[in-house]
C-alpha cells in the first residue's frame, strides 16, 4: 500500500504525500490471487492507514481503520489470510514520520507499541506480523538525506522490543533477516530467537550455491529456523518464484517450510499491472509445480 524512500533509478520508491492505490488493480490482484490458489496475503500498511492511535502518520486519502477492517473481512471470506506488515527497519521507516528519527527512545517504543497493538486488533490477532527489518546497512543508505542505522546491541534491543510487542498481542513475528544474516551471521545465529519466522529473499532466476544470499537459506535450515522463502517479479524476473519454490522444496525440511512469498516492489497503480498480475500468475504456476 505504500512506498517510502528515494533510490537512484527508482523514483517510484520516493515518498508521496497522497495515497496512490488503484482500487481496480487492487481488486483485480485479489481476484487473481484467489484464482492462482494463494492462501495468504501480506499487506504492507505503512502510512496508508489513518490509525486511531496515531492519525498524524497517515498520508492524504489514507484508508480509515473501518475501511481496512471491512477489507480484511472480505479477504478472509475469499480464503485469503491477511497478515499485517509494518517495516520498522531504519532504512524503510519514513512512514513513521518524525518518529523515524527517534529510534531506541521511549517515545519511539510507545508509538511502535501502539501501532502493533492496533494492527493486531484490526486484523483480529493475525497468525503472523511482519516487522520488515531489512536493508539497514551503511551501503544501502548512501543516497539518503537523513541516515539512521542501528548496529549490534542497539539493533537487537529494538528488535527484541518489537518482537515482544508482537507476541504480547498474540501473533508471531516475521522478518526479512538479510541485514544481520548476510552481514553478521555469527551474531545472527547466536541471538535470533527460533520463534521468529524468517523470509530470506533471492530474486535471481538461477540459484548459485556460491552466493551468500542462497547460502543463507541453507544456513537457516541447518540451524532449525522456520522459513518462507521469497521470490519477486519486480524486474520481470520470470524464473524467480519458480526457482525459489524448487530450491525450497529440495533443501528445506517440510516441518520448517511454511510456504513461499511472491513480491513485486512496485506501487499498486495501473502502470504496474503487468508486473503485479503477472507475478501472481507465476506464483500460481509455482504452486502447481510444488505438488507434482
Amino acid at each position: 500500500m505504500w512506498e517510502e524512500y528515494i533510490y537512484p533509478g527508482r523514483p517510484f520508491r520516493g515518498f508521496r504525500p497522497n495515497l496512490e492505490l488503484d482500487e481496480k488493480l487492487w481488486n483485480d490482484a485479489i481476484d487473481s490471487m484467489v484464482k492462482a490458489g494463494a492462501n495468504l496475503i501480506v499487506i504492507d500498511l505503512g502510512d496508508a492507514v489513518k490509525y486511531d492511535s496515531h492519525p498524524e502518520i497517515a498520508v492524504n486519502n489514507a484508508w480509515s481503520t473501518t475501511r481496512l477492517r471491512s477489507e480484511i473481512k472480505r479477504l478472509k471470506g475469499l480464503g485469503l489470510e491477511p497478515i499485517p506488515k509494518m517495516n520498522f527497519s531504519a532504512g524503510h521507516d519514513t512512514w513513521l514520520r518524525e518518529y523515524s528519527k527517534m529510534v531506541s527512545t521511549d517515545e519511539y517504543y510507545k508509538v511502535c507499541s501502539d501501532l502493533i497493538k492496533e494492527a493486531c486488533d484490526i486484523f483480529e490477532t493475525p497468525r503472523f506480523f511482519h516487522l520488515g527489518m531489512d536493508e539497514e546497512g551503511v551501503n544501502g543508505h548512501s543516497t539518503y538525506k537523513y541516515v539512521v542505522i542501528r548496529k549490534n546491541d542497539a539493533w537487537w534491543a529494538d528488535f527484541y522490543y518489537l518482537v515482544s510487542e508482537v507476541e504480547q498481542n498474540g501473533s508471531r513475528a516475521w522478518i526479512w533477516p538479510d541485514y544481520m544474516l548476510w552481514n553478521e551471521p555469527e551474531q545472527f545465529f547466536k541471538k535470533m530467537p527460533k520463534s521468529v519466522l524468517q523470509s530470506n529473499w533471492y530474486y535471481d532466476e538461477k540459484f548459485d550455491f556460491n552466493s551468500r544470499y542462497v547460502q543463507a537459506y541453507l544456513d537457516l535450515e541447518k540451524n532449525g529456523y522456520d522459513q518462507i522463502p521469497t521470490g519477486s517479479y519486480h524486474n520481470y524476473n520470470t524464473g524467480s518464484i519458480g526457482s525459489t519454490v524448487a530450491f525450497g522444496k529440495e533443501h528445506i525440511d517440510d516441518s520448517r517450510l511454511l510456504g513461499f512469498l511472491q513480491s513485486f516492489w512496485r506501487p499498486t497503480i495501473e502502470e504496474n499491472r503487468d508486473r503485479i498480475i503477472g507475478g501472481i500468475e507465476l506464483l500460481g504456476k509455482a504452486k502447481q509445480s510444488f505438488y507434482k
